[in-house]
């Protein structure tokens, strides 16, 4: 079951990240509004299959405000950061740096739970900041449009921070045995409504762009990216924890860069497989179990 749910998250969430640049391309609403529209489709349609096979729990007033804070973290403004930065970067190296999402959780989980990290984590960590720098290299090179990839680079980045705190706040939610669907629902619900009231403020309307590709993209992305995706996912931390779930980080990069390269033109300059491959390793040192006898040479 482990293995199911590891392989949909990675094949699933390996090819949102084109569908939002689909979405972005073609479409005139704003970011908040494409955002609303994904997390509130998704939440209906969850709420609604939970209530008709009587799976949706009731929730105290607790969860439900924990419930409105993952919403914000981790189906709202994280995504408007995403989005935003699909306008600086491409895709595929979008979910590059959201693969070190890995390296988040292990410190968030120490730091709300007091999971010491294993001492892999530094030259995990170095290895990984290594990789994107290399993956980066060629256009940081290009003076022109340094600005607007730091810029690419920093959205995305901030956006994987609040998706590990939106893992912290589900790993919070199972340890008081909550049903991991039941707050999945109520979470994009408010994250949907955070990103009305955003939209609200800024004096944008919550009108969609009445757009083929923009809508098949938005029905991608709720359906099989949120309610499939996200579902899969946060079951799979109850099951195996934050740090290990998040793991899958590291592999549907592989699965958006070759998206990227078909359908965005990305191209791999000579400096990005070796910054891939450091990605991959960082990630490998963090997480792989070594044989005893191995680790004990290490140590």
């Amino acid at each position: 079951m482990n293995l199911f749910l590891y392989l949909s998250v990675v094949l699933i969430w390996g090819t949102t990240w084109i569908a939002i640049y689909a979405q972005q391309s073609v479409g005139t609403s704003a970011v908040t509004v494409a955002v609303f529209w994904r997390f509130l489709l998704a939440s209906v349609v969850m709420l609604l299959l939970l209530k008709a096979v009587k799976r949706l729990h009731r929730l105290s007033l607790h969860d439900h405000l924990f419930c409105l804070l993952q919403g914000g973290c981790v189906f709202g403004f994280n995504f408007v950061c995403f989005y935003y930065a699909s306008g600086y970067i491409s895709s595929g190296l979008e979910s590059v740096i959201f693969s070190m999402a890995v390296m988040y959780n292990a410190i968030n989980s120490w730091i709300f739970f007091g999971q010491r990290p294993s001492p892999r984590l530094i030259p995990a960590v170095l290895l990984g900041m290594a990789g994107i720098v290399a993956l980066f290299w060629h256009d940081l090179r290009e003076t022109q449009a340094s600005g607007e990839l730091l810029w690419g680079m920093g959205l995305s980045a901030l956006g994987t921070l609040g998706f590990s705190f939106g893992n912290m706040i589900s790993q919070r939610h199972q340890r008081r045995q909550c049903d991991v669907l039941t707050t999945n629902s109520y979470g994009m619900l408010y994250g949907a409504l955070l990103m009305a009231l955003v939209s609200l403020l800024q004096g944008v309307s919550l009108y969609p762009t009445w757009n083929g590709q923009w809508l098949a993209a938005l029905s991608y992305l709720a359906i099989v990216g949120s309610v499939i995706g996200f579902g899969a996912y946060f079951t799979l931390v109850g099951r195996i924890g934050a740090s290990r779930a998040a793991y899958t980080t590291v592999l549907f990069p592989l699965v958006a860069l070759a998206f990227s390269t078909r359908y965005e033109g990305y191209q791999w300059h000579a400096s990005a497989i070796p910054g891939l491959v450091m990605i991959l390793l960082g990630n490998l040192v963090m997480f792989a179990r070594w044989p005893a006898s191995r680790r004990r040479a290490i140590v």
